[in-house]
């Protein structure tokens, strides 16, 4: 949710940052604006509602001169989507402007104090409080900007990330954060801000990841300095950020979605690389050697996760239970946080996010911790809060996923978890042998059938027209196959906007039945494993009501496909992994809905890649 980005340097400013906002609109939005301080002493502010292509257009005529500059792409949550709401946001005076991604809890408290004291708000945002506060506390108490950030941070509750510029000393950027995340990218007599490191990498591969509590002072011509809201000073770790630019362009498809679908073979190769010996016989995990006693001794697994990541989870779930004997429990992140949940020492919580910035998987994180549960992480950005947050984990290494509906994350987090499962279970003696073996080699395959798989994007390219009338959509699975109807109903939701719900398939009876006729699709995963046979029954009972059937089926079946309307052949693979190959032609149908609807694929309404806020 929304981006930030800064600079400050010796080149000019405006370029950069709209090309950084680009970069950053992935993480969903709804307007964009851009801050400049130029050499005559001029701070001036830009912004529109739409995108940043409207904000482009919206400053041709301006001045956007000035080597300093901070950018901003909001996504709306105090305030409907206008240029008013838009960041940055002047003080009253227009001698500060700030940008602000998180929430201010208790700006409604701050805001009717000071227009008690008399100062004029112009917009519904939580943000423009922030940076009245400032402007009234540096007035006030006649103290520096960084002071005055300082000082004004510790009224505030709630999550941020913000920068700030001075008309009144145009050579400076003060940056803090607090459960959102900030980086700073360390380049040759220039420094460059971000969300994350996608605006960054094009410039250095050097960057600064802010913890919470952290104030950034940069300053054209000195030396990054980060002190703490308590003015203390902290010594500084710089990292090199392992991003390529091509991994964050289209690299010549159409959307970044189906760039993401067709790299699934290689992320998940990659994944799996150093993990997963070359024999095929075995699978290590550092975390495991690590921290064996901790997870051995595990009397109870929870896994906590959001949206796609939940359904990961829940595979994840059957796979562990299946092959390590030990109980385990999938929690929305959300409700987990908020329900005072009876977590042990004893206990290990799994945190699943793409991002690693998920506020409310965040927040669980810090509550599991606060009761002595040992932490693992999940994640596939590096250097993001819930790996620094965690005790130890494992990274998903699919790359960058600019696409908002997620596809190779959700793979690759399964994929973590299969891998997690076989090296507990090996390590606990509770898998056979020769099932392990058969299990680490029917991984390694994966990447291989995924690749079969996509060869059918033609053809489900072609079906995707023949159901793009459809307003409502029903996806069904059993065991391992039921998280994937989830996963494919909520792809749907996400890029097309038709309703679509999964449903174990069994559960169809008792209820949703009601809803089978003629103009209801129904897609069912129905590949040869041990329930079969009871799926099958499962589509007598749709086709019986006029229902539509796209079946997803084993190769040379030849009893499903000759009652469905339509299907899909996926390559045999043993039934704890079929989740990694059946996702992949629900994706590229959810796709291509989308597209034959014309709806923005990569950027679909309301939704946001990094959702940092509860």
């Amino acid at each position: 949710m929304c981006g930030i980005v800064g600079y400050i340097g010796k080149k000019e400013a405006f370029p950069i940052l709209v090309k950084g906002l680009k970069r950053l609109e992935y993480r969903g939005y709804d307007s964009a604006g851009v801050a400049l301080a130029n050499a005559e002493g001029n701070l001036n502010v830009y912004k529109t509602k739409g995108k940043v292509s409207d904000l482009e257009a919206y400053c041709v005529d301006k001045d956007v001169s000035g080597t300093v500059g901070i950018a901003h792409t909001r996504w709306a949550t105090h305030g409907e989507p206008s240029s008013v709401n838009a960041h940055p946001h002047y003080s009253e005076s227009k001698s500060l402007a700030i940008i602000h991604n998180g929430i201010i809890e208790n700006y409604a408290d701050i805001k009717k104090n000071l227009i008690d004291k008399g100062v004029t708000f112009r917009s519904d945002t939580d943000t423009e409080v922030l940076v009245q506060l400032i402007e009234y506390v540096r007035v006030k108490k006649d103290v520096d900007l960084l002071t005055a950030v300082q000082l004004s941070l510790h009224q505030v509750i709630g999550a941020y990330a913000i920068a700030v510029l001075d008309k009144n000393d145009t050579n400076q950027i003060i940056a803090a954060r607090k459960q959102s995340p900030l980086v700073v990218g360390i380049g040759d007599d220039e420094f460059f801000l971000g969300s994350d490191a996608s605006p960054i990498v094009e410039y250095t591969d050097k960057v600064v990841y802010l913890d919470d509590g952290n104030i950034a002072v940069i300053r054209k011509g000195e030396e990054l300095k980060v002190v703490s809201i308590l003015n203390e000073e902290l010594s500084l770790e710089v990292k090199t950020v392992d991003i390529n630019l091509g991994q964050i362009e289209k690299g010549g498809y159409p959307h970044f979605m189906l760039k993401e679908i067709f790299e699934q073979p290689e992320c998940l190769t990659n994944c799996m690389r150093g993990r997963v010996n070359v024999e095929a016989d075995h699978v290590t995990l550092s975390a495991l050697i690590d921290y064996r006693r901790q997870l051995l001794g595990a009397k109870r697994i929870i896994i906590v996760a959001c949206g796609t990541s939940w359904h990961a989870g829940l595979i994840g779930k059957q796979t562990i239970e299946t092959m390590c004997r030990i109980p385990v429990e999938v929690e929305y992140a959300s409700e987990f946080r908020y329900r005072n949940p009876v977590v042990t020492k004893d206990d290990v919580v799994i945190a699943i996010s793409q991002s690693g910035e998920t506020a409310d998987t965040l927040a669980a994180v810090q509550l599991a911790k606060s009761k002595g549960a040992f932490i693992y992480g999940i994640c596939n950005a590096i250097g993001s809060s819930i790996p620094r947050a965690t005790d130890t984990g494992t990274y998903i290494h699919v790359g960058p996923e600019i696409g908002v509906a997620s596809t190779k994350a959700f793979t690759g987090q399964v994929t973590v978890l299969t891998m997690f499962a076989l090296a507990l279970a090996e390590a606990k003696g509770t898998i056979s042998y020769d099932d392990y073996l058969q299990t680490v080699k029917g991984l390694s395959e994966v990447p291989q059938k995924i690749s079969e798989v996509l060869k059918s994007n033609d053809k489900i390219a072609d079906l995707a027209r023949t159901f793009t009338y459809a307003r409502n959509f029903l996806y069904l699975g059993r065991g391992f196959s039921y998280p994937v109807a989830l996963e494919g109903a909520l792809k749907l939701k996400e890029i097309s906007y038709i309703h679509a719900e999964g449903y174990p398939a069994a559960e169809m009876k008792h209820g949703p039945i009601a809803l089978i006729d003629s103009d209801m699709p129904v897609v069912v995963i129905a590949t040869h494993n041990a329930m079969y046979e009871k799926v099958l029954s499962n589509i007598q009972e749709i086709k019986a009501r006029k229902g539509r059937v796209i079946a997803l089926v084993s190769k040379d079946d030849n009893t499903i496909s000759n009652i469905a309307d339509e299907t899909i052949e996926l390559p045999d693979t043993l039934e704890c992994l079929e989740p990694l190959v059946a996702s992949i032609p629900l994706q590229l149908l959810a796709y291509h809905i989308a597209v034959c609807k014309d709806k923005d694929v990569d950027q679909p309404r309301n939704l946001a890649k990094s959702v940092t806020v509860e």
